[in-house]
């Protein structure tokens, strides 16, 4: 099977098909395309693809752009690294995605899907204008307030005054930027769905953290990464091998 790449961390492309090749070695990546500009002139030409990967964000825009500016019947697998909300919105829309980082089982399912369902139509055009609704679009309103105990009182802490929030012996912490930490109601997974993802990231099982706190980004051992943020925390908040392309592309958007 020929495959095509849209990609634009190049990271991400070389595990791709690393991961390809174990799971089927008659798997060919025939070419790995950065941008929706070099995709749509690649795709307005006859090419050979069975079927393409695309990543939703790439550097000069969405890759569902690219439907709109040219006719693409090959089967289509998404990757991405976007919220759950919108990755609800795939499955309804049978739609494939691979959640990033790529599980090489999920992988192997996803091709053995597209096997069976080859002949059906992949994208249709209303589909594609849902989902660039969709992605241009906040999927939910986002929580801005916390109603948190303090002392004898409950306050309003406000999202914009939080600094970033951890697990402190099974209680979830808010750690405002004044360094205040308040206990905050709820399971860490259930925050992160009310927070904006563009502001806020889960690093790890322990912390969810805010963007423009982040002082600096220091290499640890085996890719991993060690995130230094204000007001400092009192313990290392570790970025793992597998998050840490995301976690970059995330700082740098």
């Amino acid at each position: 099977m020929k495959v095509v790449i849209v990609e634009d961390e190049l990271a991400a492309s070389d595990n791709l098909a690393y991961l390809l090749q174990g799971v089927d070695s008659d798997i060919e990546v025939v070419d790995v395309l950065d941008s929706v500009k070099s995709a749509v002139e690649y795709f307005k030409k006859p090419y050979e693809a069975e079927l393409i990967f695309m990543d939703i964000h790439l550097a000069d825009g969405i890759s569902f752009e690219i439907f709109e500016k040219v006719n693409i019947t090959t089967p289509v697998i998404f990757t991405t690294a976007y919220d759950q909300y919108a990755l609800r919105a795939f499955k309804v829309n049978s739609i494939d995605y691979l959640l990033k980082p790529i599980d090489e089982d999920e992988l192997k399912d996803a091709l053995n899907k597209l096997k069976s369902h080859v002949k059906e139509p992949v994208i249709a055009e209303n589909q594609i204008k849902g989902l660039l609704s969709l992605i241009n679009r906040k999927v939910k309103n986002y929580k801005t307030t916390f109603l948190v105990g303090h002392r004898d009182q409950l306050i309003p802490l406000k999202v914009a005054d939080i600094a970033y929030f951890k697990i402190d012996t099974g209680v979830v912490k808010g750690i405002a930027l004044s360094g205040q930490s308040y206990v905050v109601d709820g399971k860490l997974e259930e925050i992160e769905e009310e927070l904006d993802p563009e502001k806020f990231y889960r690093v790890n099982r322990q912390f969810i953290i805010r963007k423009d706190v982040i002082e600096n980004i220091n290499y640890y051992f085996n890719g991993k990464l060690i995130v230094n943020v204000r007001p400092e925390a009192d313990e290392r908040i570790v970025v793992s091998k597998a998050k840490a392309t995301d976690f970059k592309n995330w700082v740098n958007s």
